[in-house]
């Protein structure tokens, strides 16, 4: 643990990455809580593949067209609130059933994206950090946009956290109460949709789902209470980013999927001591 503590003081990135662990921590714990109650996981897996068709996109026209502000992460957000949107509007409109959808917009965008990759110009493009992820490779301007996306996200939930809450564990009694409950699911989605384009540098398209959902599991064998569940989550979140950062540095082994290990043992620890009380 050393040699971490010493990279922190005299290696730039090392700082970046485990800020943007510790920032974007408070989003995963709070939006992972609002997935789980809501049991959409299968929904944020599909946004979390769709945005490698934001990302492809974003490299190909930046290079074709020289356009240098059009970076991965804009391409990614905006993959994924589209995905976000054309899931919820057709399944709510169209009455077309949700897995329908989610296996569509899932293998479309996966395609788009590697297509948009193999034909972009220039240098080739390494997958491997947007699929698997690598929190190493954050830099000062990732950070910034950790922050302000996150600072967005976390708004959005503190303004309209009691009608979220009213759709996630009830949708026909908020409905009875006059709350727009399809208006709430389709915000709940873009909300999950912005929270999927933080994860990608740290753990990675495959793995990003497990972040999002793992450490809200593991809060609700716990408690029943949302914002319980919602704290627990943001320090077990932490825990799994900054001890996953501290460890693979030092075992020299892939950041992303230490981190994911870490979450995993955390919530079969829960389980079983879950299992045990009852």
């Amino acid at each position: 643990m050393t040699d971490f503590l010493e990279a922190l003081e005299t290696v730039p990135l090392i700082r970046y990455s485990l800020i943007a662990g510790i920032v974007s921590s408070l989003t995963f714990g709070v939006v992972g809580s609002l997935v789980v109650t809501r049991r959409i996981a299968y929904i944020a897996a599909a946004i979390a593949h769709s945005i490698l068709g934001g990302i492809g996109a974003s490299i190909y026209y930046s290079r074709v067209y020289d356009l240098p502000w059009l970076t991965p992460m804009i391409g990614a957000i905006i993959a994924g609130l589209l995905s976000a949107a054309v899931i919820g509007w057709v399944s709510l409109k169209c009455g077309e059933r949700e897995d329908t959808i989610i296996g569509a917009i899932w293998a479309f965008g996966m395609t788009v994206g590697l297509l948009f990759i193999h034909y972009a110009p220039g240098k080739s493009v390494n997958l491997e950090s947007f699929i698997f992820g690598n929190i190493l490779l954050t830099s000062r301007s990732d950070v910034v946009a950790t922050f302000v996306l996150g600072a967005i996200v976390l708004l959005l939930v503190i303004l309209f956290y009691h009608k979220l809450v009213a759709v996630c564990f009830d949708e026909e009694f908020a409905r009875l109460r006059g709350v727009s409950s399809s208006a709430y699911y389709l915000l709940l989605l873009a909300i999950t949709a912005m929270s999927v384009v933080l994860m990608v540098r740290i753990a990675g398209i495959i793995l990003s789902l497990a972040l999002i959902v793992l450490p809200a599991a593991t809060a609700s064998h716990f408690s029943r209470k949302l914002w319980v569940i919602m704290i627990v989550s943001i320090v077990i979140t932490m825990i799994c980013n900054a001890g996953g950062l501290a460890f693979s540095y030092e075992l020299d082994i892939p950041t992303g999927p230490f981190i994911v290990l870490l979450a995993v043992a955390i919530y079969s620890g829960s389980f079983f001591v879950k299992r045990l009380r009852s």
